[in-house]
Protein backbone atom coordinates (compact mmCIF):
# COMPACT_ATOMS: atom_id res chain seq x y z
CA UNK A 1 0.00 0.00 0.00
CA UNK A 2 1.09 3.70 -1.24
CA UNK A 3 0.46 6.97 0.32
CA UNK A 4 -2.02 8.20 -2.83
CA UNK A 5 -0.52 12.17 -1.57
CA UNK A 6 2.74 10.80 -2.74
CA UNK A 7 4.13 12.23 -6.02
CA UNK A 8 4.81 9.68 -8.34
CA UNK A 9 3.16 6.80 -6.89
CA UNK A 10 5.12 3.33 -7.19
CA UNK A 11 7.99 5.31 -8.87
CA UNK A 12 8.43 7.16 -5.47
CA UNK A 13 8.07 4.28 -3.84
CA UNK A 14 10.79 2.30 -6.24
CA UNK A 15 13.13 5.17 -5.26
CA UNK A 16 13.01 4.99 -1.70
CA UNK A 17 13.60 1.50 -2.00
CA UNK A 18 16.34 2.27 -3.88
CA UNK A 19 17.84 4.94 -1.11
CA UNK A 20 17.44 2.80 1.31
CA UNK A 21 19.75 -0.36 -0.51
CA UNK A 22 22.51 2.24 -1.40
CA UNK A 23 22.41 3.50 2.49
CA UNK A 24 22.56 -0.18 3.27
CA UNK A 25 25.11 -1.27 0.98
CA UNK A 26 26.95 2.36 0.31
CA UNK A 27 28.78 3.89 2.59
CA UNK A 28 33.18 4.87 3.37
CA UNK A 29 34.33 2.19 5.28
CA UNK A 30 34.99 -1.31 3.97
CA UNK A 31 32.24 -4.10 3.75
CA UNK A 32 31.19 -5.60 6.36
CA UNK A 33 32.09 -9.42 6.56
CA UNK A 34 29.77 -11.86 8.38
CA UNK A 35 32.72 -13.24 10.41
CA UNK A 36 33.41 -9.78 11.52
CA UNK A 37 29.56 -9.34 12.92
CA UNK A 38 29.72 -12.95 14.41
CA UNK A 39 33.00 -12.66 15.81
CA UNK A 40 32.83 -9.28 17.25
CA UNK A 41 29.30 -8.81 17.84
CA UNK A 42 28.16 -12.40 19.25
CA UNK A 43 26.04 -10.73 22.06
CA UNK A 44 23.91 -9.17 19.34
CA UNK A 45 23.44 -11.99 17.14
CA UNK A 46 22.71 -14.38 20.49
CA UNK A 47 20.14 -11.75 20.56
CA UNK A 48 18.64 -12.37 17.33
CA UNK A 49 19.02 -15.74 16.78
CA UNK A 50 17.08 -16.11 19.88
CA UNK A 51 14.19 -13.76 19.77
CA UNK A 52 14.08 -15.38 16.18
CA UNK A 53 13.82 -18.53 17.29
CA UNK A 54 16.22 -20.25 15.20
CA UNK A 55 20.09 -21.25 15.45
CA UNK A 56 21.86 -19.89 12.66
CA UNK A 57 25.30 -17.71 13.48
CA UNK A 58 25.68 -16.93 9.69
CA UNK A 59 22.09 -15.87 8.60
CA UNK A 60 21.76 -13.77 11.80
CA UNK A 61 24.89 -12.03 11.17
CA UNK A 62 22.81 -11.36 7.32
CA UNK A 63 19.96 -9.94 8.83
CA UNK A 64 22.40 -7.52 11.43
CA UNK A 65 24.02 -6.49 7.92
CA UNK A 66 20.56 -5.62 6.26
CA UNK A 67 19.15 -4.58 8.68
CA UNK A 68 21.99 -1.92 9.28
CA UNK A 69 22.16 -3.44 13.42
CA UNK A 70 18.51 -2.88 13.93
CA UNK A 71 18.09 -6.20 16.01
CA UNK A 72 14.10 -5.65 16.06
CA UNK A 73 14.53 -5.32 12.60
CA UNK A 74 17.19 -8.02 12.30
CA UNK A 75 15.00 -10.68 14.62
CA UNK A 76 11.58 -10.64 12.25
CA UNK A 77 13.66 -10.61 9.01
CA UNK A 78 15.10 -14.18 10.40
CA UNK A 79 12.03 -15.02 12.25
CA UNK A 80 10.45 -14.45 8.02
CA UNK A 81 13.59 -16.75 6.77
CA UNK A 82 12.52 -19.56 9.31
CA UNK A 83 8.86 -20.03 8.49
CA UNK A 84 9.75 -20.79 5.04
CA UNK A 85 12.12 -24.18 6.09
CA UNK A 86 11.59 -27.38 6.18
CA UNK A 87 10.85 -29.47 9.27
CA UNK A 88 13.43 -32.40 9.08
CA UNK A 89 13.10 -33.22 12.69
CA UNK A 90 11.95 -33.37 16.25
CA UNK A 91 14.91 -33.41 18.58
CA UNK A 92 14.56 -35.45 21.37
CA UNK A 93 14.54 -34.00 25.35
CA UNK A 94 17.79 -33.24 26.54
CA UNK A 95 18.19 -33.28 30.36
CA UNK A 96 19.59 -30.06 31.92
CA UNK A 97 22.55 -31.80 33.76
CA UNK A 98 23.83 -32.64 29.94
CA UNK A 99 24.78 -28.60 29.47
CA UNK A 100 28.59 -28.32 29.69
CA UNK A 101 29.03 -25.35 31.39
CA UNK A 102 31.76 -22.62 30.30
CA UNK A 103 30.23 -20.45 33.48
CA UNK A 104 27.96 -21.32 36.51
CA UNK A 105 27.63 -19.47 39.58
CA UNK A 106 25.31 -19.81 42.12
CA UNK A 107 24.20 -16.94 44.16
CA UNK A 108 22.39 -19.23 46.92
CA UNK A 109 25.11 -21.42 48.04
CA UNK A 110 28.77 -19.97 49.11
CA UNK A 111 29.85 -23.14 48.11
CA UNK A 112 28.20 -25.01 45.96
CA UNK A 113 28.65 -29.10 44.22
CA UNK A 114 31.58 -28.23 41.49
CA UNK A 115 32.73 -24.60 42.74
CA UNK A 116 31.44 -21.38 41.53
CA UNK A 117 32.95 -21.00 37.70
CA UNK A 118 32.91 -17.59 36.71
CA UNK A 119 33.94 -18.02 33.21
CA UNK A 120 33.78 -14.74 30.81
CA UNK A 121 31.69 -11.96 32.49
CA UNK A 122 31.50 -8.05 33.37
CA UNK A 123 29.94 -8.47 36.64
CA UNK A 124 32.63 -7.54 38.47
CA UNK A 125 34.10 -4.60 36.11
CA UNK A 126 33.26 -0.34 36.43
CA UNK A 127 31.27 0.43 33.31
CA UNK A 128 33.57 2.76 32.02
CA UNK A 129 34.06 3.53 28.31
CA UNK A 130 37.46 1.99 26.65
CA UNK A 131 39.25 5.30 24.94
CA UNK A 132 41.74 3.45 23.99
CA UNK A 133 44.13 4.63 21.28
CA UNK A 134 42.60 1.96 18.00
CA UNK A 135 46.29 1.41 17.38
CA UNK A 136 46.99 0.38 20.70
CA UNK A 137 44.03 -1.86 21.01
CA UNK A 138 44.71 -3.37 17.62
CA UNK A 139 48.20 -3.96 18.99
CA UNK A 140 47.27 -5.41 22.23
CA UNK A 141 44.33 -7.77 21.16
CA UNK A 142 44.97 -11.03 20.89
CA UNK A 143 44.97 -13.48 17.55
CA UNK A 144 41.76 -14.30 16.18
CA UNK A 145 40.42 -17.64 17.12
CA UNK A 146 40.07 -20.12 14.58
CA UNK A 147 36.85 -20.47 13.15
CA UNK A 148 35.18 -24.12 12.71
CA UNK A 149 34.96 -25.48 9.57
CA UNK A 150 31.49 -25.43 7.58
CA UNK A 151 28.98 -27.53 8.38
CA UNK A 152 31.18 -29.11 11.45
CA UNK A 153 28.91 -29.75 14.20
CA UNK A 154 29.69 -27.86 17.40
CA UNK A 155 29.89 -30.35 20.07
CA UNK A 156 29.45 -29.67 23.82
CA UNK A 157 32.69 -29.68 25.35
CA UNK A 158 33.62 -32.62 28.10
CA UNK A 159 33.68 -30.74 31.13
CA UNK A 160 30.64 -32.38 33.11
CA UNK A 161 29.67 -30.24 36.50
CA UNK A 162 27.32 -31.42 38.88
CA UNK A 163 24.22 -28.99 39.49
CA UNK A 164 23.16 -27.35 41.97
CA UNK A 165 21.06 -29.12 44.86
CA UNK A 166 17.20 -28.36 45.06
CA UNK A 167 16.06 -27.13 48.55
CA UNK A 168 14.39 -30.16 51.00
CA UNK A 169 11.62 -31.59 49.71
CA UNK A 170 9.29 -30.60 52.32
CA UNK A 171 9.88 -27.02 51.26
CA UNK A 172 10.11 -27.69 47.58
CA UNK A 173 6.42 -26.45 45.48
CA UNK A 174 5.23 -29.29 43.14
CA UNK A 175 5.23 -27.73 39.54
CA UNK A 176 4.98 -30.93 37.82
CA UNK A 177 1.62 -30.49 35.33
CA UNK A 178 0.14 -34.13 33.85
CA UNK A 179 -1.69 -32.12 31.25
CA UNK A 180 1.28 -30.59 29.63
CA UNK A 181 3.69 -33.95 28.42
CA UNK A 182 4.58 -32.61 25.04
CA UNK A 183 6.20 -29.07 24.58
CA UNK A 184 3.40 -26.35 23.11
CA UNK A 185 4.18 -25.49 19.51
CA UNK A 186 3.34 -21.77 19.55
CA UNK A 187 4.78 -21.70 15.62
CA UNK A 188 1.94 -23.88 15.12
CA UNK A 189 -1.18 -22.98 17.52
CA UNK A 190 -1.77 -19.48 18.74
CA UNK A 191 -0.32 -19.00 22.45
CA UNK A 192 -3.56 -17.69 24.61
CA UNK A 193 -4.09 -17.72 28.51
CA UNK A 194 -4.75 -20.49 29.57
CA UNK A 195 -2.14 -22.55 27.64
CA UNK A 196 0.42 -24.67 29.71
CA UNK A 197 3.85 -23.56 31.32
CA UNK A 198 5.37 -24.70 28.09
CA UNK A 199 3.86 -22.53 25.97
CA UNK A 200 4.87 -19.44 28.08
CA UNK A 201 8.20 -20.74 28.46
CA UNK A 202 8.92 -20.86 24.73
CA UNK A 203 6.79 -17.39 24.67
CA UNK A 204 9.64 -16.19 26.86
CA UNK A 205 11.88 -17.61 24.96
CA UNK A 206 11.78 -15.75 22.12
CA UNK A 207 10.24 -12.60 23.68
CA UNK A 208 12.49 -9.31 22.86
CA UNK A 209 14.91 -8.98 25.74
CA UNK A 210 14.54 -5.30 26.58
CA UNK A 211 10.64 -5.59 26.86
CA UNK A 212 10.71 -8.84 29.19
CA UNK A 213 13.29 -7.48 31.69
CA UNK A 214 11.39 -4.26 32.18
CA UNK A 215 8.00 -6.74 32.05
CA UNK A 216 10.02 -9.03 35.02
CA UNK A 217 11.45 -5.66 37.00
CA UNK A 218 7.61 -4.04 36.96
CA UNK A 219 5.95 -7.05 38.60
CA UNK A 220 8.73 -8.13 40.79
CA UNK A 221 9.33 -4.41 42.67
CA UNK A 222 5.55 -4.52 43.19
CA UNK A 223 4.58 -4.39 46.73
CA UNK A 224 2.65 -7.82 46.35
CA UNK A 225 5.81 -9.04 45.12
CA UNK A 226 8.04 -7.94 48.43
CA UNK A 227 9.70 -11.38 49.53
CA UNK A 228 13.15 -11.71 47.94
CA UNK A 229 13.77 -13.38 44.82
CA UNK A 230 17.37 -15.12 44.71
CA UNK A 231 18.78 -17.01 41.81
CA UNK A 232 19.90 -20.85 42.62
CA UNK A 233 21.76 -21.27 39.79
CA UNK A 234 23.30 -19.34 36.55
CA UNK A 235 24.67 -21.03 33.80
CA UNK A 236 26.37 -20.66 30.64
CA UNK A 237 27.00 -23.49 28.07
CA UNK A 238 26.99 -25.86 25.05
CA UNK A 239 23.98 -28.02 24.77
CA UNK A 240 23.93 -31.00 22.45
CA UNK A 241 21.17 -31.27 19.78
CA UNK A 242 20.06 -34.88 19.99
CA UNK A 243 17.84 -36.42 17.61
CA UNK A 244 16.42 -40.18 16.97
CA UNK A 245 18.64 -42.12 14.42
CA UNK A 246 16.76 -43.05 11.56
CA UNK A 247 17.86 -46.48 11.23
CA UNK A 248 18.01 -47.30 14.64
CA UNK A 249 15.88 -45.34 16.59
CA UNK A 250 18.12 -44.06 19.32
CA UNK A 251 19.12 -40.64 19.85
CA UNK A 252 22.53 -39.16 18.18
CA UNK A 253 24.13 -35.81 18.96
CA UNK A 254 24.25 -33.68 15.63
CA UNK A 255 25.00 -30.33 16.88
CA UNK A 256 25.39 -28.17 20.24
CA UNK A 257 23.81 -24.64 20.64
CA UNK A 258 25.02 -22.04 23.11
CA UNK A 259 21.98 -21.27 25.98
CA UNK A 260 21.76 -19.68 29.04
CA UNK A 261 19.91 -21.28 32.08
CA UNK A 262 18.09 -19.71 35.30
CA UNK A 263 16.52 -21.44 38.22
CA UNK A 264 15.20 -19.18 40.50
CA UNK A 265 13.36 -19.12 44.13
CA UNK A 266 11.02 -17.37 46.13
CA UNK A 267 9.97 -17.97 49.13
CA UNK A 268 5.48 -16.45 49.74
CA UNK A 269 3.74 -16.97 53.22
CA UNK A 270 0.18 -16.04 51.78
CA UNK A 271 -2.74 -18.19 52.68
CA UNK A 272 -3.20 -20.04 49.46
CA UNK A 273 -1.75 -23.38 47.64
CA UNK A 274 2.09 -24.05 48.46
CA UNK A 275 2.03 -20.31 49.45
CA UNK A 276 3.97 -21.51 52.52
CA UNK A 277 6.64 -23.35 50.36
CA UNK A 278 9.73 -21.91 47.79
CA UNK A 279 8.47 -22.21 44.22
CA UNK A 280 11.14 -22.32 41.79
CA UNK A 281 11.20 -20.35 38.44
CA UNK A 282 13.00 -21.87 34.99
CA UNK A 283 14.38 -19.78 32.44
CA UNK A 284 16.08 -21.21 29.08
CA UNK A 285 17.48 -19.72 25.72
CA UNK A 286 19.59 -19.52 23.33
CA UNK A 287 22.78 -17.79 23.40
CA UNK A 288 24.94 -15.82 25.78
CA UNK A 289 22.02 -13.76 26.85
CA UNK A 290 21.98 -14.17 31.13
CA UNK A 291 19.49 -11.20 31.95
CA UNK A 292 16.96 -12.91 29.97
CA UNK A 293 17.29 -16.03 31.31
CA UNK A 294 17.00 -14.57 34.73
CA UNK A 295 13.81 -12.34 33.94
CA UNK A 296 12.52 -15.41 32.41
CA UNK A 297 12.67 -17.26 34.83
CA UNK A 298 11.20 -14.81 37.24
CA UNK A 299 8.24 -13.90 34.77
CA UNK A 300 8.09 -17.87 35.30
CA UNK A 301 7.54 -18.03 38.98
CA UNK A 302 5.44 -14.79 39.21
CA UNK A 303 2.99 -16.07 36.71
CA UNK A 304 2.12 -19.79 38.22
CA UNK A 305 1.87 -17.64 42.34
CA UNK A 306 0.82 -14.11 41.54
CA UNK A 307 -2.97 -13.38 42.18
CA UNK A 308 -3.17 -11.19 39.14
CA UNK A 309 -1.89 -13.98 37.03
CA UNK A 310 -4.32 -14.60 33.68
CA UNK A 311 -3.45 -10.54 33.34
CA UNK A 312 0.06 -11.21 33.87
CA UNK A 313 0.09 -14.03 31.89
CA UNK A 314 -1.63 -12.62 28.93
CA UNK A 315 0.81 -9.76 28.83
CA UNK A 316 3.43 -12.48 28.70
CA UNK A 317 2.36 -14.03 26.12
CA UNK A 318 1.24 -10.87 23.91
CA UNK A 319 3.10 -7.93 24.53
CA UNK A 320 6.70 -9.07 24.36
CA UNK A 321 7.12 -10.89 21.21
CA UNK A 322 10.04 -8.28 19.43
CA UNK A 323 8.62 -8.64 15.93
CA UNK A 324 4.65 -8.49 16.28
CA UNK A 325 5.86 -4.82 18.68
CA UNK A 326 7.52 -4.15 15.42
CA UNK A 327 5.13 -4.97 12.74
CA UNK A 328 2.40 -2.93 14.94
CA UNK A 329 4.46 0.00 15.32
CA UNK A 330 5.39 -0.41 10.85
CA UNK A 331 1.53 -0.66 10.27
CA UNK A 332 1.38 2.86 12.09
CA UNK A 333 3.37 4.70 9.76
CA UNK A 334 0.93 3.05 6.82
CA UNK A 335 -1.95 5.27 5.23
CA UNK A 336 -4.51 6.40 8.00
CA UNK A 337 -6.18 9.10 6.31
CA UNK A 338 -9.87 7.92 6.23
CA UNK A 339 -8.98 6.85 9.54
CA UNK A 340 -7.76 10.33 10.83
CA UNK A 341 -10.76 12.08 8.71
CA UNK A 342 -13.45 10.11 10.17
CA UNK A 343 -12.16 11.38 13.49
CA UNK A 344 -12.03 15.10 12.65
CA UNK A 345 -15.64 14.97 11.56
CA UNK A 346 -17.40 13.28 14.31
CA UNK A 347 -15.09 16.00 16.91
CA UNK A 348 -16.64 18.75 14.62
CA UNK A 349 -19.99 17.44 14.92
CA UNK A 350 -19.30 17.82 18.46
CA UNK A 351 -18.55 20.83 18.60
CA UNK A 352 -20.47 22.47 16.76
CA UNK A 353 -23.58 24.59 17.90
CA UNK A 354 -26.14 23.02 15.95
CA UNK A 355 -25.18 19.45 15.26
CA UNK A 356 -26.08 19.27 11.68
CA UNK A 357 -23.60 22.19 11.06
CA UNK A 358 -20.83 20.13 12.25
CA UNK A 359 -22.33 17.39 9.30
Amino acid sequence: MGYSGVRGGQEAIHAAERIARRDRLGGASRWLELDQITGRLGLAVDRVMGEAGLWAPELAARAIRQSRGDLLEAAQLLRAHRSTLPRLAYSSPVPAAAIRPVRRISPAYRNPPGGQILGATHDYTPRILDLADEDTARATAPPPRRPATAGTPVVAPDSAVPPVGLPPAGLLADRRDPTDPEPFDITRAPARPGVPRSARLTAMTRAETGSLTHLWYLVAQAPRNAQPEIPLELRRGHLPLRIEHPFTGSPVTVAGVRVSEARTVRPDARPHPDGSRIDIGYGLCLGDNEAKALAMAGLDLLVHRDKTADRLEQRVLTALDGPELAGYLEHLKLPHYVDFRSIVDRLRALQAPNPEEGL
